[in-house]
């Protein structure tokens, strides 16, 4: 970790990398701007993930005094990651059935029973979160705008979404374990939440006169106006829908895991130990330095010490099982993951879908995809090493597995 300064800037920002010229310039600028909120509680801080945004750069983590920040947390409210570890030897996973590897078919499996992209279920599902909405918005929070979002969530739940959202089955690296991972948020129900407060933030802001440049992105809803109490009641139900979304997710995939593994191969796996699940694009009420603030964590996630948290790779590489470490220099915060080294249309552009194949093949490892033109947005290449991450954060946390791809399913 360093500490950077510039004139520009009335506080400074903390950074998890080992030099400034590892951060991107415009990264930079928008962690500067950061620095000169009245609002800002000590010094911003970015994971070594970051990359920029508008508004919080991803990876970035911010502590304000009384107010909340909707484009500092961003599109995919409750955005996270979820890991199941089962008794299962990976091994079992490459017998042949008929004359297709387990894990194929597993994969294929998994496609057939979780919508992935901008698909979504045909019926309505059951979804605990959405139908005690009530519990979560009294009349004066709902919104008649959203409410129609709400509805389409109960399509929408266990579901998987693209772009970076991806369900793995992973192998242990020390014990040769089968795990499954699940990255995925708030589907369509976010993204309209955002939308709609972020808007209004930047209406009232003129309204107030406020002196916050626009350029920042950065409209704000003091904590105790009617308003912000509003979006921390929708966020809520964001983020409690996403974890509903993993978890219902999580369910169907470990079915079909142990299912497959028990008719083929004559194993009757289990799962080992409780679900580890931790989102990154949130802001909570927390206590650093003696002092009640709002953080907000885009692409990071909350590392108090004893925390059991997780950092994906990318298709084809590493992710591990981590430990928080609880440093107040982050306010007990860490990345979500490796984070992007080109952006998606660099990637494309860089990488042919031929080359990005033959190396998972070489690496034996299943891709479960329908359109393979935009592999390359998810190609490990396209991502920053995991390894350095872990190198980079070790004062964050402390790695407990090492787990590596097998089959992997994308939006």
């Amino acid at each position: 970790m360093f500490v950077y300064s510039a004139t520009v800037q009335k506080k400074p920002i903390k950074i998890w990398l080992n030099s400034v010229e590892q951060v991107g310039s415009g990264c930079l600028e928008k962690s500067a701007n950061l620095t000169n909120l009245p609002f800002i509680y000590k010094w911003p801080a970015l994971m070594s993930n970051c990359q920029e945004s508008s508004g919080l750069p991803v990876g970035g983590v911010m502590a304000t005094e009384g107010v909340i920040v909707p484009n500092a947390v961003g599109q995919d409210i409750g955005c996270g990651v979820c890991f199941v570890q089962t008794d299962i030897p990976a091994h079992v996973l490459k017998i042949e059935v008929g004359q297709t590897p387990l894990i194929l078919a597993i994969v294929d499996c998994i496609m057939r029973n979780v919508p992935t992209g901008l698909a979504q279920h045909q019926e309505k599902q059951v979804c605990h979160t959405l139908s005690r909405v009530h519990d979560y918005l009294s009349s004066e929070h709902r919104i008649p705008e959203l409410d129609h979002e709400i509805k389409l969530g109960f399509y929408q739940v266990a579901s998987l979404g693209g772009e970076g959202h991806f369900i793995e089955i992973q192998e242990e690296e020390e014990t040769g374990l089968v795990g499954i991972m699940i990255h995925s948020g708030s589907r369509n129900l976010g993204p309209k939440i955002y939308s709609y407060f972020n808007e209004m933030a930047k209406t009232l802001n003129a309204q107030w006169y406020s002196s916050i440049p626009k350029e920042y992105d950065l409209a704000f809803f003091p904590e105790k106006t009617s308003a912000g109490q509003s979006y921390l009641h929708w966020m809520k139900l964001a983020v409690d829908f996403a974890a509903e979304n993993r978890e219902k997710m999580m369910a169907r995939v470990k079915d079909i895991l142990l299912n497959h593994v028990r008719k083929y191969a004559d194993f009757f796996g289990s799962e080992k130990g409780k679900m580890i699940d931790c989102h990154h694009n949130f802001v909570a009420l927390e206590n650093h330095y003696g002092q009640d603030v709002w953080v907000h964590r885009r692409g990071a996630i909350r590392a108090k010490k004893g925390d059991s948290a997780i950092l994906p790779g990318c298709m084809g590489s590493y992710s591990y099982i981590v430990e928080g470490l609880g440093n107040p220099d982050s306010f007990e915060s860490c990345s979500n993951g490796a984070g992007r080294r080109y952006s998606r249309k660099r990637a494309v552009e860089k990488y042919p879908v031929p080359s990005i194949m033959k190396d998972l093949k070489q690496d034996d490892i299943t891709l479960g995809k329908i359109n393979l033109d935009d592999v390359a947005e998810e190609c490990r290449w396209a991502y920053n090493d995991i390894e350095d991450v872990i190198v980079q954060e070790q004062d964050l946390v402390k790695p407990v597995k090492r787990l590596k791809t097998i089959g992997v399913i994308k939006g």
